[in-house]
């Protein structure tokens, strides 16, 4: 690749040095001169006609105006792009939460796609792709060169077919080959259960159907948990959340503030500027809430975290976040297509712009791989022998049934919770919080107030 830029650039030189021998007096008086939109439109026109006449093969006029469209918005940021008809059509219905291919977001840098995350129960994390991962190869043909939607185009294709992807992730010493079958994706924007007297609500995307989803999931555990009373908080599981829609993270931010300021946004000219507020009402009634981040959180998730964190409504755990703090709003054009453009800055209700840097957690906590189990280690983790275990054992006279029963449950709590650390450690160290703040707010006042010896 660099080879053939360099070999253009060198005939590029060459042919401007043989003009500027012939007509250097005409070139100097041209250079002075400011050059108009209305010129350099002509000289499009120009190098139009000429590939559409010399260039080596016959050209698709259609084509080659959309990849000039494309190249223009692309070159002003990686999130403005040309969507053609087809392509603004599945936009749609991915805002929707239905449609086919491999379940990753993504982005550029450096040339290469970049995974942002992959989305929850979808093929692409079934493979194990990752936040961070690096796609160099579509079923080894290289992605450099290629604008983000031609890399795309590449990984779309019919439900069921194979496709062969090459991964470069950090920590690994050489790229690895990871094949997936493409699939229907059918987004649940939210997800929730109880675990102990926490509610978890796992967000995975901001689409039509998430704040509706929140409700309705919020609802449903907590009568599962025995109603608000027995709650002893939230945790809200923004990680791998790619973002989404604007208006539906100002709707999440919503449900759990009473007031103030939500998000702000501010383009180019002062007129454009919009702040959004919260209303009365809180779906979680004042309970402790916890906020679980990573690096694969973006956009619509960073504005939910950045209004939680700023009115200290939540506690934001894991590590940093993507750091997209643009607003891109997509314009329908003649034709049925549509460009994605970045019209605006997104600003927390601090006023800090997060573009580039991210949100950092008030609790760093990193997600550790698990480790190999081994047979030899499988063996020695059978449950361990104690005296209940005896034949003829005494019974224990002091205790209940009910009391037994009850000190069995408070048993099987805890081993969950040591479960819950092995699988997901930033989830439980998150429900440790709560469950903390829940022991602190109800000890006994006498407790709370002893003084110190």
């Amino acid at each position: 690749m660099k080879k053939f830029v360099m070999a253009a650039i060198g005939g590029t030189v060459a042919g401007a040095l043989i003009s500027t021998q012939i007509a250097a007096p005409l070139l100097a008086q041209e250079a002075a001169k400011p050059v108009s939109v209305y010129e350099q439109l002509d000289l499009f026109g120009d190098i139009f006609e000429r590939i559409r006449q010399d260039y080596v093969e016959q050209v698709d006029d259609k084509k080659l105006i959309e990849a000039a469209i494309n190249g223009m918005l692309s070159s002003l940021d990686p999130h403005s792009s040309y969507l053609p008809p087809d392509d603004y059509t599945d936009m749609k219905v991915q805002t929707r939460g239905s449609f086919g291919g491999l379940g990753i977001e993504v982005t550029q840098e450096e040339g290469f796609v970049k995974v942002v995350s992959p989305i929850d129960g979808t093929p692409a994390a079934a493979a194990g792709i990752q936040a961070g991962d690096f796609i160099t190869h579509v079923d080894g043909e290289s992605v450099l060169g290629l604008t983000l939607d031609q890399a795309v185009d590449k990984m779309r294709g019919p439900v069921g077919s194979e496709i062969s992807i090459t991964v470069v992730r950090e920590g690994t010493p050489e790229p690895f080959d990871v094949a997936i079958t493409r699939d229907t994706i059918k987004l649940t924007a939210v997800k929730s259960r109880v675990e102990g007297t926490t509610v978890v609500l796992r967000i995975t995307t901001f689409n039509d159907q998430t704040f509706s989803n929140l409700e309705e999931n919020l609802k449903k555990s907590v009568e599962e948990a025995g109603g608000i009373d027995k709650v002893n908080g939230f945790v809200i599981d923004l990680r791998n959340n790619p973002g989404g829609l604007l208006t539906q993270a100002i709707s999440v931010s919503d449900a759990f503030l009473n007031a103030g300021e939500i998000v702000s946004t501010r383009g180019r000219r002062a007129e454009e500027s919009e702040r959004f507020n919260a209303t009365p009402g809180d779906l979680a009634q004042g309970k402790p809430m916890v906020v679980l981040i990573n690096s694969g959180s973006a956009s619509a998730s960073e504005i939910v975290t950045g209004a939680l964190q700023d009115h200290r409504r939540a506690i934001v755990v894991g590590t940093k976040s993507f750091g997209k703090g643009s607003v891109q709003t997509v314009i329908p054009i003649q034709g049925e297509g549509a460009m994605r453009l970045t019209t605006a800055r997104y600003y927390t209700p601090s006023g800090r712009s997060i573009q580039a840097l991210g949100i950092a957690p008030d609790i760093v906590v990193e997600q550790p791989a698990p480790p190999p189990v081994t047979e030899e280690e499988d063996e020695d983790k059978r449950a361990p022998r104690s005296e209940a275990d005896l034949r003829g054992v005494l019974s224990n006279d002091s205790m209940t049934d009910d009391e037994k029963r009850q000190a069995e449950e408070e048993l099987k709590k805890a081993e969950d919770a040591a479960k819950l650390r092995i699988e997901d450690y930033q989830l439980a160290y998150a429900i440790d919080i709560l469950k903390g703040l829940s022991a602190i707010a109800t000890a006994p006042e006498s407790i709370v107030a002893a003084p110190a010896n």
